[in-house]
């Protein structure tokens, strides 16, 4: 074999296996559920370990996401608009029972005022089992960084402030990882097939 032809062989190997990886790219992408409102991540993202207080006053962990799917919303409760439109549409999806035993956590970006009394008052006012977290300023920084959920605190006149933050919705499987993203504007119905699309993926 000339040392011409030898390299030629070694180009088309390469040139196989390059249109092989591709194939088996494209299948792999292919078997991704694909969601009208949201999309799904080729691998899970652990958030790593949690120090917050649910809205019970109890210690709020790592463990307590486990078993079940549960959506994850950052917010606060003096959100004029956002927050309480987004918290009524994931009470209609979970109401939808579009993925069973499907749980959703809104994790406040406003430790100084959203105690655990008034998160209580605040997410059962959209669901009885709406599950409201908070924690000190340094884990919620941590958290939402995690997520990459943008925060920001923004003065207002007369000495108030308001927080801007990103509005999406996070899914977690039953090991508490990260693997979806929804965002807005959500629509129930489209929301609610995209949970029972995926609905398979979560079980176990």
């Amino acid at each position: 074999m000339t040392r011409r032809h030898s390299w030629w062989l070694w180009g088309l190997a390469a040139a196989c296996a390059a249109l092989l990886g591709f194939w088996v790219a494209r299948q792999v992408d292919s078997s991704a559920p694909q969601l009208a409102s949201g999309t799904w991540f080729p691998s899970s993202r652990p958030i790593g370990a949690l120090a917050l207080t649910a809205h019970t006053g109890r210690a709020f962990g790592t463990a307590d996401l486990q078993g079940h799917p549960t959506l994850v919303f950052f917010g606060f409760t003096h959100c004029p608009d956002v927050c309480p439109t987004t918290l009524v549409k994931l009470a209609q999806v979970k109401k939808s029972g579009a993925l069973p035993d499907m749980r959703v956590l809104f994790v406040s970006v406003d430790p100084g005022r959203d105690t655990p009394a008034v998160l209580a008052a605040y997410v059962h006012a959209f669901d009885p089992d709406f599950i409201g977290a908070t924690g000190d300023a340094a884990e919620i920084a941590r958290l939402a960084q995690r997520f990459g959920v943008a925060v920001a605190r923004v003065e207002l006149p007369g000495g108030d402030y308001a927080m801007d933050h990103s509005a999406a919705v996070f899914l977690l499987d039953r090991r508490g990882e990260i693997v979806a993203v929804f965002t807005p504007p959500f629509d129930v119905a489209p929301f609610a097939a995209d949970l029972r699309l995926i609905a398979a993926r979560l079980h176990g």
